[in-house]
């Protein structure tokens, strides 16, 4: 199903290659800061991923920490992580080097990041809080939820996991923490609240990333793939993203909220993918469901009968009033399911038998 924008935020601008380019709206991603093109100087920016975590401190449950207690519980958690990648294109020679956050997720290895950071890698290093640097392989990403997994070649004695929190139970106003390397600075810590819940980041592939949490502690790039902890010190997200007028902090960042980042990041550690249902649908909103404006030619809603001017009601047997009701009730199928969907056509109610295919690297 294609992303929809909406009124609730516009949607961050990805950073890359020497240019601010904007998938929609006016803000800028918070992506591995660029270091430098080694023939051409050309500056590249990018984000990195973050997934699964588990328990790292002995911190009783409801004990709220000082800024200065959470950086001593997470830093040696915390990485920096260095990207060398090809030429951006056929006529770009040289290699590229760009750098993000990342957080150890258990005691073997796996650091999650931003699925923009390690796109297109050829190698990744990465640098933990004593400044020892270790190679490590891509295990799994995935651009719908800007999430991806990596494995670093190092000693056990190195791994100190952070432990992910509940980002559902996370409220405007709480105090969060965030740990990374912005420009390059590692450990680097900014401190601040939620400042809205429920936001909408559109992904490296153009889909969109629901329940994103916004925050005005200071994120800029290089950030990227770095924790945004609770005062706890668990992980309740991922920042991934900031809208800003001038490409620095303004006070609006985005992070993927925990809860996704957990499923995703063991699906990747399980599979090394994570494929999501997809309708095959262009929507707009109608007062009685989500009206279908396209039909995506070869997927689930072609083949199970859905047309253009339909009116979709129902979903799985789950009420459908909005676009975004439909597209959470996609988000929770997988692909291959067979889902009932009901449909107003022609003055008339239809229900039409539908497998859910799989979503595609891209929006169309």
């Amino acid at each position: 199903m294609r992303a929809c924008s909406t009124s609730r935020v516009r949607s961050p601008r990805i950073v890359a290659v020497t240019a601010l380019a904007a998938l929609v709206g006016a803000a800028a991603g918070a992506g591995a800061y660029a270091i430098f093109n080694s023939d051409s100087g050309t500056t590249v920016v990018r984000q990195v991923h973050v997934t699964q975590s588990v328990q790292a401190s002995n911190v009783n449950p409801g004990t709220m920490l000082s800024i200065g207690s959470i950086y001593k519980l997470a830093n040696r958690g915390v990485v920096k992580i260095l990207v060398t990648s090809g030429g951006a294109s056929p006529f770009e020679q040289g290699t590229q080097q760009a750098q993000g956050s990342g957080f150890v997720s258990d005691t073997v290895g796996h650091v999650i990041t931003n699925q923009h950071v390690i796109d297109g890698e050829q190698s990744i290093k990465v640098t933990f809080w004593n400044g020892k640097t270790y190679t490590a392989k891509p295990v799994g990403s995935d651009a719908s939820t800007d999430t991806a997994v990596i494995k670093v070649d190092a000693p056990t004695s190195m791994f100190h996991p952070l432990a992910l929190g509940d980002s559902s139970t996370v409220q405007v106003g709480d105090g969060v923490v965030a740990i990374g390397s912005p420009f390059g600075l590692e450990e680097t810590v900014t401190s601040g609240i939620v400042s809205a819940l429920h936001r909408q980041m559109t992904s490296p592939n153009n889909f969109t990333i629901d329940d994103s949490i916004q925050t005005d502690a200071a994120i800029n790039h290089g950030n990227s793939g770095g924790p945004l902890l609770n005062m706890l010190g668990k992980v309740i997200g991922i920042n991934a993203q900031i809208e800003s007028d001038s490409g620095g902090s303004d006070g609006v960042g985005f992070a993927v909220p925990s809860n996704t980042v957990r499923q995703i990041a063991n699906r990747l550690i399980s599979t090394g993918k994570a494929d999501h249902a997809y309708l095959g649908v262009q929507l707009a909103a109608a007062s009685n469901g989500a009206k279908v404006t396209d039909v995506v030619a070869g997927k689930a809603a072609a083949k199970g009968g859905i047309q253009v001017g339909d009116v979709i009601t129902n979903f799985a047997g789950n009420k459908v009033d909005s676009v975004d009701a439909l597209r959470f009730a996609v988000d929770a199928k997988h692909p291959g399911e067979v889902v009932h969907v009901t449909v107003l056509r022609n003055g008339g109610t239809r229900t039409l038998s539908v497998t859910l295919s799989t979503r595609p690297n891209n929006s169309p």
